[in-house]
């Protein structure tokens, strides 16, 4: 029995390398190509690392070096989507770091490896087949970083080479650079210094024919013209390193594999739905008393009858070709509604917006908030302030790796189940959910004041959503912000573009004819070709993501959805400041206070307590934080005016005038003996002052291991001299060792009546040093 299982596993060994032998010996003749990006030198190369992958490839600028491969399923997956992961992670020892949790390995993802992993995800999949339903893993591995060039950008253009280097379906290949503008001046690929004083962050994806792909940026008011430009400069550099890696592919002279199946509906099954059902929908499509749930319901029961018919007449068909059958009709009459006769499902125009309603200072307790309303997406926004120690902490590996730092300021947006009339899990976080909070964080980041005193926590949460609840969120989030009082340079408002085309029959990559879309349903977002979202002041823009669906979209394009989104988001505006047209002058009377209180050096060690024990009561008490400012100075923190005052009677009372004032540096005071320990005693100067330890090294000159060895207990009092307070922490100097040398002879007496009454100048008696 042993002996057949081990040949069946080395059938098993043979069989996986004869189907790896050919992938294997492609890239054993490693390549390589260089691209000039401005003053920087792009390096793409191939064949030496990953060979067993279907494709594999290293992008390197200056001393930063990310290896990207690619893994396609040769059976297809029982799906109806591409089913491709994207997972960047990042690697501490590329930073030349060691993880700081407790395995020191890598553990989980953070959210700039999430959101990256989005990134590549959203620049590659437009260019699959259509029907591709292989599961198909894309693997992000760091492998060196200088610190100075950002790996993202580089993540792109190695996926890209990986897939255009394999057997994989794929039609691309594509490239990536980021612009940022530093004093109005452009810059391709700009450094992690320079992006620091850089008002603008473009990453753009772009595809052969300077078409574009995808876009992503954050911006701080940024003119339109000037980031219509950029785009343009970016695109244009795009193209070079498309170039370069279709060298590679002619060099190695890549053969794209034949899929066993490529699913899709059969023609037949197309025509019979188109028969049975395209008076049908169309007739759903232009009643415009629907709404999103009875549009979906109609759609369905003639789904349903569809499908029944096509059972029967096609007995041998899959799920899927019936499935798909519907679709591509139900498909081609909305979108043939929208490009031959300018409808909309709704009834819009093609440049309409939704009716908008907002509302502000809803719940009197929250610091602020406001509701949102587009139609039927609906977001609640509230605001929260807390101290500066509440900001995100980021760890060391992303902060060495990608230059992400601690940040005061942070939206998280939340779109429950109920949203879409539907049932699931609740609480965690997927991809999606950071990915548009991220985005409406960036759309209102730039307009929020740089030395706000307090850590400021947007959450926009979808109540109702039917298309753009992202851009809602920022919407939201900028009425929320100004009903707390918070001093914004502007509002924000953001608004979804999208885009039905028609490709042209002898070039499927180019477009024929198009309509854009201002302001999509959820429905135009499904079968539309873009959801381009932009969002920005009256002045300028503050954040864009374009996610096409297409194989690229032409520049042309892409300009005329900038312009006519820009047009939507000041008419937003205007709504919006009906509402309310400016940050209110103060914060609510419940919102949080800061104070800084002054603790002399003397006292701060009663002030912290014993291992911060003080300020711990303080908080679990009245919710209050307090972090030190500088050597005397404190920063209080209080959720509310009531816990500030429940602090300071507390902070008053702790360090409250006592008779400490009195003790003069260099005297020598009768001390009383409270505790024995192992390293010394704790003794007390007067009753009512807290017990310090007086260390086993100051008890005598002789070198002892147990205060009994010279016939200390508790209760009995010693001679011991005062130095005052230690500069660095605050603690009482004391020593006994000094006093059993013949040199001192002043000794002062404190008995507990007289100590008391320290204010008399008789209470104690005094003799010089001799």
């Amino acid at each position: 029995m042993r002996l057949l299982l081990e040949l069946s596993r080395a059938a098993v060994r043979l069989h996986a390398r004869s189907c790896h032998q050919s992938v294997y010996s492609r890239h054993t003749n490693p390549r390589s190509v260089r691209v000039e990006l401005g003053d920087k030198k792009l390096e793409i190369s191939s064949g030496r690392l990953a060979r067993f992958a279907d494709g594999s490839a290293v992008v390197q600028m200056e001393d930063t070096t990310v290896m990207v491969t690619a893994v396609s399923k040769t059976k297809p997956s029982p799906s109806q989507f591409m089913p491709l992961v994207v997972d960047y992670r990042q690697k501490a020892a590329a930073a030349g770091r060691i993880p700081t949790n407790y395995l020191r390995r890598e553990l989980g993802t953070t959210d700039n490896e999430i959101l990256t992993s989005r990134l590549i995800d959203r620049s590659i999949r437009p260019l699959f087949p259509s029907g591709y339903f292989y599961d198909t893993q894309i693997l992000c591995n760091l492998l060196a970083v200088d610190g100075v060039n950002d790996p993202d950008v580089l993540a792109i253009n190695a996926a890209s080479a990986a897939l255009a280097l394999s057997d994989i379906p794929w039609h691309g290949p594509i490239g990536a650079v980021r612009v940022g503008m530093v004093n109005g001046e452009l810059l391709v690929n700009p450094t992690r210094a320079e992006m620091a004083s850089s008002t603008l962050n473009l990453i753009v994806a772009g595809a052969p024919s300077s078409q574009v792909v995808m876009m992503e940026a954050s911006a701080e008011n940024v003119l339109q013209q000037d980031f219509c430009h950029a785009v343009k400069v970016g695109v244009k550099h795009t193209q070079q390193i498309i170039f370069a890696i279709q060298q590679l592919v002619r060099e190695q002279k890549v053969t794209k594999r034949t899929p066993i199946k490529m699913f899709s509906a059969p023609n037949d099954m197309v025509e019979q739905v188109r028969k049975a059902a395209s008076e049908g929908i169309y007739a759903i499509f232009t009643d415009y008393s629907h709404d999103k749930i009875s549009r979906d319901e109609a759609i369905n029961k003639i789904r349903l009858e569809v499908e029944e018919n096509l059972k029967e007449k096609f007995p041998q068909a899959e799920p899927f070709e019936i499935i798909e059958s519907f679709n591509t009709v139900c498909k081609e009459v909305f979108r043939g509604l929208i490009l031959n006769e300018y409808r909309r499902c709704d009834g819009r125009e093609l440049t309409t917006l939704r009716n908008i309603s907002c509302d502000v200072d809803l719940f009197k307790p929250l610091h602020g908030s406001a509701l949102f309303q587009r139609g039927q997406t609906q977001v609640l926004s509230s605001v929260t302030f807390d101290s500066l120690e509440s900001s995100v902490k980021a760890d060391i590996i992303t902060t060495a790796l990608s230059g992400v730092k601690d940040k005061n300021f942070m939206l998280h947006y939340e779109f429950p189940p109920y949203a879409t009339n539907e049932i699931g899990k609740t609480g965690g976080l997927n991809r999606r959910e950071l990915g548009h909070g991220a985005l409406a964080e960036k759309a209102l980041r730039p307009v929020i004041p740089k030395d706000f005193p307090f850590t400021i926590r947007v959450t926009a949460e979808v109540l109702e959503s039917n298309g753009s609840s992202s851009m809602a969120s920022a919407c939201g989030g900028s009425l929320a912000l100004m009903d707390a009082g918070v001093p914004i340079s502007a509002a924000v408002a953001g608004v979804a573009v999208g885009l039905i085309s028609k490709a042209n029959p002898d070039k499927p990559t180019e477009i024929e004819d198009y309509r854009l879309l201002t302001d999509i349903l959820g429905i135009e977002d499904y079968l539309g070709d873009m959801d381009f979202k932009l969002a920005g002041t009256n002045k300028g823009i503050t954040a864009l993501q374009a996610d096409v669906k297409i194989p690229g979209l032409p520049l042309k394009v892409v300009m005329e959805a900038i312009q006519q989104a820009t047009v939507a988001k000041r008419e937003i505006l205007g709504i919006m400041n009906k509402c309310i047209a400016k940050p209110r002058e103060r914060r609510k009377e419940n919102g949080p206070v800061i104070e800084t209180v002054r603790v002399p050096v003397s006292r701060r060690a009663r002030f912290v307590g014993p291992g911060g024990y003080n300020l711990r009561r303080l908080q679990a008490q009245t919710g209050v934080t307090i972090s030190q400012v500088d050597e005397e100075t404190f920063s209080v923190f209080a959720p509310t005016p009531g816990a500030m005052h429940e602090a300071q009677q507390f902070i008053h009372e702790i360090c409250k005038d006592d008779q400490e004032q009195q003790l003069e540096f260099g005297a020598v005071y009768t001390a009383t003996i409270t505790e024995i320990r192992d390293i010394g005693v704790m003794v007390k100067l007067y009753p009512n002052m807290s017990a310090v330890l007086l260390h086993n090294s100051q008890l005598d000159h002789k070198r002892i291991k147990h205060p009994s060895a010279l016939g200390l207990d508790v209760g009995q009092e010693i001679q011991v001299k005062y130095f005052g307070r230690d500069p660095t922490d605050g603690r009482m100097r004391l020593s006994r060792k000094v006093l059993q040398s013949p040199a001192a002879t002043v000794v002062k007496t404190l008995s507990e009546k007289q100590s008391i009454s320290m204010g008399s100048s008789n209470s104690h008696s005094t003799t010089s040093d001799s």
